[in-house]
């Protein structure tokens, strides 16, 4: 007969059990045991189902219990993890069927699986969040225990993919079903869109009730080049690396990192554009309040060089401070072209400061005024008309800089090189490296500009000696020096020229001026004209031609023409005397 214990634990009515040994008694054939059959019926019904059995005993590692047939069942003490299992429990097993020995085979682990999934099937849904442990990394994702195995796909993990799933192995993660397959018996999870869902919900909240001027609490979750973005709990903020500190820093990993906890204050919300500026410095006090009062104008400080650049110098006067030295206050009279020619970052400097314009958080500092102006005692030093002696520095088109002393430069402009020259650069008067004597001229102390002069070393000769030496109606000899297009410059002296006139080389009408002379020859010339205040000689070669034989022509000519007459006295001829040997004197050179 069947064990009353066998039909209680599968749940047999008696109807059931009688059905079932009248099968067995029917169906028996000679040769064939009534224990045989019934094993097979009962396999038949039961196998794959749970079934309810005693605990009569323990063997080894082994529990044996007792479920109502012939034979007892072995479980594994491991199956019964967390459990205080002794003799006369209670225990629902899944029947398996029978072992080669006939053995009842039993799976009080497996029975556990398939209670937790009838009890998942009945107590969720789709939509619904559980809670699991991460148990072991598969192809594509995790495995997530929540009474049974579940599938959390890799894309599924976070909202942003991380590198590597297999961190979350052994961690306890919360998940959203998104598909029950009961025919697969299979569960796929998403903590992803959990985490979506609850940031949208925890993003309305913070918008609703976030306002300008609160302090927040907030994890990093990305460090930029430009600053770092806060989750502050359903929403991020951006912490821009200009509000991060007072102090001069330059990439955010300096002063944070990623998961690292912060509190900030927030500066302005974008409700449309949902964007939130956050703020670390802001939480403290800024250090330019008191500015004014800390660092008055002209106050001298000793400071720290935190950084270089192109154009000047940044010191640290205290931590959030910092003042610019422009390139041009660092040395009365050194030219510095770079402030690595002065100072050195972490270089300790006494600065004094210019100016502080505290809207836009600039102090402007200078180096040179902990020092006494140069300057200020030139014009003592080097009154006009004070003879110097120096080296010329330096050339430019417009002249040379002469160094009066270390870091004092006049400059000698091409115009003040000669009286009589006419000079286009000042190599053509002076070299670099040359020592020259000048004369002081005007001294701008405001400028820091000291004009020097060559030619006032000596008396203008336009004023006296060239009048004198030169007179209208004089016969001279010169050498042509240069022609243009309107003329020909003829030099009388070294260093004075006269001009002579297109219209002056020959009685006929002239269309190009080498067409009569060359550069280089030697020519006699009538004086024209010797104008003191334009600093000019007008020549002529065509009425030196026409000879004292027809000077009384020459003047009826001028007379006619409206032309001034040569001064009286006498009139060297072409080929007589020159004009100063008939005065009885020497070739003079005019500077």
């Amino acid at each position: 007969m069947i064990d009353e214990t066998l039909i209680a634990s599968l749940g047999l009515t008696d109807s059931d059990a009688d059905a079932m040994l009248m099968a067995a008694l029917a169906g028996t054939k000679p040769g064939e045991h009534m224990e045989s059959f019934l094993k097979e019926q009962v396999t038949e019904q039961v196998q794959g189902k749970l079934i309810k059995g005693k605990v009569i005993g323990f063997a080894g590692d082994d529990v044996v219990i007792e479920v109502g047939l012939k034979s007892e069942g072995l479980v594994p003490k491991e199956e019964f993890e967390g459990m205080d299992i002794k003799a006369g429990d209670e225990v629902e097993v899944l029947f398996e069927g029978y072992d080669e020995e006939g053995g009842v085979a039993l799976s009080k682990r497996r029975a556990d699986r398939m209670l937790a999934w009838q009890r998942i099937v009945d107590t969720q849904k789709e939509g619904d969040v559980i809670e699991g442990l991460v148990t072991k990394k598969i192809k594509g994702g995790l495995l997530v225990d929540i009474g049974v195995p579940v599938f959390l796909p890799a894309s599924q993990v976070d909202v942003r993919r991380p590198g590597e799933v297999g961190e979350f192995i052994n961690k306890r993660v919360r998940a959203e079903i998104i598909k029950i397959d009961l025919e697969r018996k299979n569960i796929v999870v998403s903590r992803r869109k959990l985490i979506e869902t609850e940031r949208e919900q925890a993003k309305k909240r913070l918008m609703d009730t976030l306002k300008e001027g609160d302090i927040v609490t907030g994890t990093v979750k990305n460090i930029a080049d430009f600053g770092a973005f806060v989750d502050l709990g359903g929403i991020d903020g951006l912490l821009h690396i200009t509000d991060m500190s007072w102090s001069r820093i330059n990439h955010p990993s300096e002063l944070l990192k990623i998961d690292q906890k912060i509190e900030v204050r927030v500066l302005n919300i974008d409700r449309e554009k949902e964007k939130i500026a956050l703020g670390l410095k802001q939480r403290e006090v800024s250090p330019w309040e008191e500015i004014e009062k800390k660092y008055p104008t002209g106050s001298r400080i000793r400071g720290t060089v935190v950084n270089l650049m192109t154009y000047g110098a940044f010191v640290r006067l205290e931590d959030g401070i910092e003042g610019l030295v422009h390139i041009s206050e660092m040395s009365w009279t050194r030219r510095v072209n770079h402030p690595s020619e002065i100072v050195a970052p972490a270089q300790e400097v006494d600065v004094v400061v210019l100016e502080i314009n505290k809207d836009k958080q600039e102090i402007s500092l200078g180096m040179k005024q902990t020092e006494v102006n140069p300057w200020e005692l030139v014009g003592e030093k080097y009154p006009p008309g004070t003879m110097i002696e120096g080296k010329v520095r330096n050339l430019a088109n417009y002249g040379a800089f002469v160094e009066i002393e270390p870091g004092i430069d006049g400059l000698l402009h091409i115009s003040d090189m000669s009286w009589t020259k006419k000079v286009t650069h000042p190599n053509e008067a002076v070299k670099k490296g040359d020592t020259v004597r000048c004369v002081v001229l005007e001294v701008d102390r405001d400028k820091q500009r000291i004009s020097l002069g060559i030619k006032q070393l000596h008396e203008d000769p336009w004023l006296n000696a060239i009048p004198e030496h030169y007179k209208p109606g004089m016969v001279v000899r010169g050498h042509v020096t240069k022609i243009t297009n309107f003329g020909v410059f003829v030099e009388l002296e070294p260093e004075l020229e006269g001009l002579l006139h297109i219209s002056e080389l020959a009685d006929h009408k002239v269309e190009n001026p080498q067409d009569v002379v060359k550069p280089g020859d030697e020519i006699d010339v009538k004086i024209l004209r010797v104008d003191k205040q334009d600093r000019k000689i007008g020549l002529s070669l065509k009425r030196a031609q026409w000879g004292d034989a027809t000077g009384a022509t020459e003047e009826s000519r001028d007379a006619k023409r409206g032309a001034t007459p040569a001064a009286s006295g006498p009139t060297p001829t072409r080929g007589g005397m020159g004009a100063h040997d008939a005065m009885g004197t020497d070739k003079i050179r005019f500077s």
